[in-house]
């Protein structure tokens, strides 16, 4: 294992508490278009762009729509989302998540996102986030979703290190799979149940440090 020289974050989940307001973006649509949608059917939208997020929806609704109505739909979700996330702050950063943040580039590690968002500028903004970011790459700049590697090889080649010199913090199946493609180390952030293929995992970045991240990449484990 090389030195790690980056830290690479997820967005929904790991630094700010927005999958609360994407199931309910959701779950309206579903709604509308007459079934029920669960927070137990939205794990599976987890860490997925927003039209394959709608696939999925409307695979548990047994209904087939032409692109023109689905992308009408995605639309109609994400101005839903986006209502939502406009009047987001800082007191919706996850507990320890920026304070684990700035210890990383207190000792010198390159911080990027890595995110499938295409409002993580809102987010990022809003919350009073984006300055501790040196790369920020999210659904905006890539063409392919995860767990496609795409966003974290961009993340990693912008920040100019390796990817092997890397770890992502994931909270979805789809973003770590999306690490191991890349070749990156990955520490999954919720479940040992749902993301047992992560290096490492920890419920919340509550009580992560940098020195137990060097322990974390040295153990035999990653």
């Amino acid at each position: 294992m090389s030195p790690i020289k980056a830290c690479l974050f997820d967005l929904d989940g790991v630094l700010v508490d927005t999958a609360k307001y994407h199931y309910l973006a959701w779950q309206r649509l579903a709604n509308e278009l007459g079934f029920e949608f669960t927070e137990q059917d939205n794990e599976k939208l987890k860490g997925v762009s927003r039209m394959a997020s709608l696939d999925i929806l409307l695979s548990i609704g047994g209904l087939s729509l032409d692109e023109s109505v689905k992308n009408e739909l995605a639309t109609r979700k994400n101005e839903w989302y986006f209502q939502s996330i406009s009047t987001m702050d800082h007191s919706e950063i996850l507990s320890g998540a920026l304070e684990f943040v700035k210890e990383c580039r207190d000792h010198g590690l390159k911080i990027a996102l890595g995110s499938a968002s295409k409002n993580a500028m809102t987010i990022l903004n809003n919350t009073g986030l984006t300055p501790y970011f040196d790369v920020i790459i999210d659904g905006t700049r890539t063409a392919s979703a995860k767990p496609d590697p795409e966003v974290f090889i961009l993340g990693a080649a912008e920040l100019g290190v390796l990817p092997e010199q890397c770890v992502v913090f994931e909270d979805a199946e789809a973003g770590i799979e999306a690490a191991r493609r890349a070749g990156m180390a990955c520490v999954g952030i919720g479940s040992p149940q749902t993301l047992g293929s992560a290096d490492f995992v920890i419920p919340s970045l509550q009580n992560m440090s940098v020195d137990r991240l060097q322990e974390l990449t040295t153990d035999s484990c990653m």
